[in-house]
């Protein structure tokens, strides 16, 4: 499939950068396995003159050279002999030399993909780039520079905010984000899969909206199948692809990891201050720089509750293969089962599957903030998304309570939403109702707010009317408005 689906916004960019009547040097930065690759290839494929160098993971400068030699043939190929590049000055020199013969042919598209994997400490590639781009390249307005990588952090911090060389040089970033729901359905439709929202939903909730993990679904399969060969199968894609997607985008992969086993230890809820106590880091560079590699790659995001300052955030696990793989497949590794061939089906029937759809759902319902916003009607009014809670002190007789998302309104007015995972319409029992007159109670008076609060029931398949719904549920979002 060469087609590339959805990436309206991304495509329109990329349209502008090969429109342009000058140079163009665009950054392009995103998880590991989320299309970068495949995005440029297809895009500028049969637009101009294409040259592409890929970085390897773990691989001796001289390799890298090789490969890049080897792409200068593939490319140009020169009709005479071109001696080996012994450094990466040389390399770029080369590179220009090339270019500078095809200046006034056709467009010029120069892709070094996965960057970080080729610019390692002492190769002096960036130094080189900076010096080329600077000298050279800047000053051919047909070139379209593009450079990737999958460690995003690096990306951001040596290239988009480098305060050297190639400061302000950038001209474009694009954050390649996962597929949301709808696109995913459309991927997966082109691939002759069509699956029903509910089942949708809950591949999306393993691995979602990354096109590589989407690209393994198998026609024919239910849900649960295609979950149980990629995930709960030895030689499954999904069974062992945590801790070799870690080690690819970070250098110090164990440091990372045990930041996310804290925060899904806890609940998927940690303030800074208690990962701190409970990691034994210091409140220091490590920690920020972990924290943010987390962040700029897509598994960490930080929420900054209603009605609190920045510095209150608290940290979740967004990555939803990340919530699934510590939930459900780590522990199977760690004891070397012999896994049943109908294990996802067994193990959904399990208590724990309703933690884990409840917080899954959760991490998808906040990447379709704008569906949501747009299924209330509220486009115009929604002033901000937070989420909140109050825990009492010990020994208090003051009740306790949490709200997954608060929509303020710039119309006085508040959306407090409930989110609820079902295979079915939800019921709203007694005690439900108890819980959420208690929310609303607790919210009004620790907040001391005087806007008018509105109930919002976020759920896959709606609610069943009852006198408990009628009562309290002012709006409702379902799973088909995701869609």
């Amino acid at each position: 499939m060469n087609k590339i689906l959805g990436r309206e916004q991304e495509k329109s960019k990329l349209l502008k950068v090969l429109n342009s009547k000058q140079a163009e040097f665009l950054a392009i930065y995103g998880r590991r396995r989320i299309g970068k690759t495949f995005l440029i290839r297809h895009f500028f494929n049969k637009k101009g003159l294409y040259f592409e160098l890929m970085g390897q993971h773990d691989t001796s400068y001289k390799i890298q050279l090789e490969n890049f030699y080897i792409a200068i043939l593939k490319t140009f190929q020169p009709d005479i002999p071109i001696k080996k590049p012994e450094s990466w000055k040389e390399a770029l020199s080369i590179l220009t030399i090339f270019i500078k013969k095809h200046i006034f042919d056709q467009k010029i598209i120069l892709f070094f993909d996965e960057l970080p994997w080729l610019a390692t400490k002492r190769s002096g590639l960036l130094q080189a780039l900076d010096y080329e781009w600077n000298t050279e390249w800047n000053q051919i307005d047909n070139l379209k520079l593009i450079v990737c990588g999958s460690a995003s952090s690096w990306i951001i911090d040596n290239l988009i905010n480098d305060k050297g060389g190639l400061h302000n040089r950038i001209t474009g970033t694009i954050h390649l984000k996962p597929l949301t729901m709808k696109e995913s359905a459309a991927y997966l439709k082109s691939k002759g899969v069509i699956l029903k929202p509910i089942q949708l939903l809950e591949l999306y909730m393993v691995m979602g909206g990354v096109p590589f993990y989407l690209n393994q679904v198998e026609k024919g399969k239910s849900s649960i199948q295609i979950i149980n060969n990629l995930c709960f199968q030895e030689e499954g894609l999904l069974f062992n692809e945590f801790h070799r997607l870690f080690r690819s985008l970070f250098y110090h992969s164990d440091a990372h990891y045990k930041i996310i086993r804290e925060i899904a230890r806890k609940g998927n809820n940690i303030s800074r201050k208690a990962l701190i106590e409970s990691t034994g880091y210091k409140s220091g560079g490590g920690l920020k720089k972990i924290l943010n590699e987390l962040k700029s790659s897509g598994f960490i995001k930080e929420f900054v509750p209603f009605n609190k300052k920045e510095r209150d955030y608290v940290i979740k696990i967004v990555d939803e293969y990340t919530l699934f793989f510590l939930q459900w497949i780590e522990p199977l590794q760690s004891i070397s089962p012999i896994i049943h061939p109908n294990y996802w089906l067994n193990a959904s029937k399990e208590p724990k599957y309703r933690t884990w759809s409840g917080f899954a759902f959760e991490a998808v319902c906040m990447k379709h903030i704008n569906q949501i916003i747009k299924s209330l009607k509220i486009e115009n009014l929604a002033a901000g998304i937070g989420r909140w809670q109050f825990i009492p002190s010990k020994g208090s007789k003051n009740n306790g309570a949490q709200i997954d998302l608060v929509i303020d309104r710039f119309d006085k007015s508040i959306n407090i939403c409930e989110i609820k995972f079902a295979n079915e319409k939800y019921v709203i029992s007694k005690s439900d109702a108890k819980n959420l007159v208690n929310k609303i109670n607790v919210f009004e008076s620790k907040t001391k707010t005087k806007k008018q609060i509105f109930l919002t029931m976020i759920t896959t398949m709606g609610i069943k009317k009852n006198i408990w719904s009628e009562d309290l549920v002012d709006s409702e979002v379902i799973l088909k408005d995701l869609l």
